[in-house]
């Protein structure tokens, strides 16, 4: 009788264990996700890393407000906790935080809100020693290639997400349209001032993967608008990060009499530049600063009226449209810049968009993958991305690179509390919002 009874236990464990082989035992479910987060709060990057890691937090909010990312593995959600280092803008400080995340705080995966591509790099080659997934709002995409291809084979754990300085889309690809590139802002910008000056430009860019890829990119643009470089064979306006006389490369712009001056360097070196400009009466007529003048803490630490028509290009703004800027759980770009004033008190910071645009992909990823203990499936999943985000869609190259759009601002003084807004002057996408007119000349009084 008893051999009887055992018969019908016996299937039912056969049947749990085809059913159920998938499934992990309770005693291993994880209590929550865990992401490294190695960001730059202090240094010449702490501006972008700082508004990108608020972005990042939002982002965990709102997932955490859905009960966390949904596991195939576990069957039911997993709340998310990101475990925040400083790296000091440190590139080196940087690969060893990352390790110490991976080795000592056993997390599944990393992340950076906002920041520029030597800093991504060593996190990168630490992610591929330990085979754990990384994404980061970093670039430019000329940057990245370059280093992302410097090494043998090219980083398969690592995916990055900014702007293209002048590449342009491949033909019919899902960037191939107006604003996909620094070099379409420019040109918009040249198109419209041109007229009005003498053609004669002004560069300089610090010395580094940033700055360099910058000096290579932006003389061949310019002189086939039609402009002529000052100093271009000896590469005039490249400088050492943390310069702080500019006096003989100032000089040189104004014998060449310059009316224009581009550049690509950190709100502190270009505030530096542009004092000892306007110290040796150096005035040109429109004034580019790429990723100096993004964030408004970088431009008002300039002084006085330093920052009045000074152009830039931008990539987020509240002003995008919420039916094709989607964040998770109904966060709107409106609502999310809402929620950086909540909880710093401060203007603005664009890169919040970064931050959190970083880690609605991953989450996105990771819910695709249905896992945490398989990287490969994660960075699948990274692969065949095609998400709405709080930026706009998010798709990835082969480079693992995926583009955003971009737009044209201009800082002027106003008589708010915050005495200098950055509005829009050319948005060449519908869903940025409408655009103000731009100021030209740049006003000296």
């Amino acid at each position: 009788m008893k051999r009887f009874l055992l018969i019908p236990v016996a299937i039912v464990l056969v049947t749990a264990l085809i059913f159920g082989g998938c499934a992990k035992p309770a005693a291993e479910v994880p209590e929550e996700i865990r992401i490294g987060g190695v960001y730059s709060l202090t240094g010449p990057y702490s501006a972008f890393s700082t508004g990108g890691a608020v972005g990042v937090d939002a982002a965990v909010e709102d997932i955490n407000s859905l009960g966390g990312i949904y596991l195939e593995d576990y069957g039911k959600r997993l709340p998310v906790r990101v475990i925040v280092t400083n790296s000091e803008s440190d590139g080196l400080k940087a690969g060893t935080l990352a390790e110490d995340l991976i080795l000592r705080d056993d997390v599944d995966f990393l992340i950076q809100g906002c920041t520029t591509a030597f800093l991504s790099t060593p996190i990168a080659t630490v992610c591929e020693r330990y085979q754990v997934p990384f994404v980061s709002s970093t670039g430019p995409l000329e940057s990245w290639r370059a280093l992302r291809e410097a090494v043998t084979p090219p980083w398969k754990y690592t995916w990055a997400m900014s702007f293209a300085v002048a590449t342009p889309a491949p033909a019919g690809s899902p960037w191939d349209k107006p604003g996909m590139s620094m070099a379409d802002m420019a040109l918009e910008w040249m198109k419209t001032i041109g007229p009005q000056t003498n053609k004669k430009a002004a560069l300089y860019a610090t010395d580094d993967p940033d700055g360099r890829g910058w000096m290579i990119l932006l003389p061949g643009l310019l002189e086939a608008a039609g402009y002529d470089i000052c100093g271009k064979e000896e590469s005039l306006g490249l400088f050492v990060p943390g310069t702080t006389d500019f006096s003989a490369i100032i000089q040189e712009w104004i014998d060449c009499d310059c009316d224009i001056l581009v550049g690509n360097a950190p709100g502190v070196d270009t505030g530096v530049l542009l004092r000892q400009c306007r110290s040796m009466g150096f005035k040109p007529k429109a004034a580019w600063c790429a990723k100096a003048a993004i964030n408004y803490d970088d431009v008002v630490a300039w002084g006085g009226n330093l920052p009045q028509g000074i152009c830039t290009d931008s990539w987020w703004a509240p002003s995008f449209d919420p039916e094709l800027c989607t964040g998770i759980a109904g966060r709107t770009p409106q609502a999310l810049a809402d929620y950086w004033l909540e909880e710093t008190g401060r203007p603005l910071n664009v890169a919040i968009g970064f931050g959190y645009n970083a880690a609605q992909v991953l989450f996105d990823s990771i819910e695709r993958a249905g896992t945490i203990d398989d990287p490969d499936a994660v960075v699948n999943a990274l692969e065949a991305t095609d998400l709405q985000t709080i930026c706009y869609r998010m798709q990835f190259d082969e480079t693992q690179f995926g583009r955003v759009p971009m737009f044209l601002s201009q800082w002027r003084e106003t008589d708010a509390l915050e005495k200098w807004e950055c509005p829009i002057v050319f948005a060449p996408l519908p869903h940025m919002g409408e655009s103000a007119e731009l100021i030209f000349p740049i006003p000296y009084d």
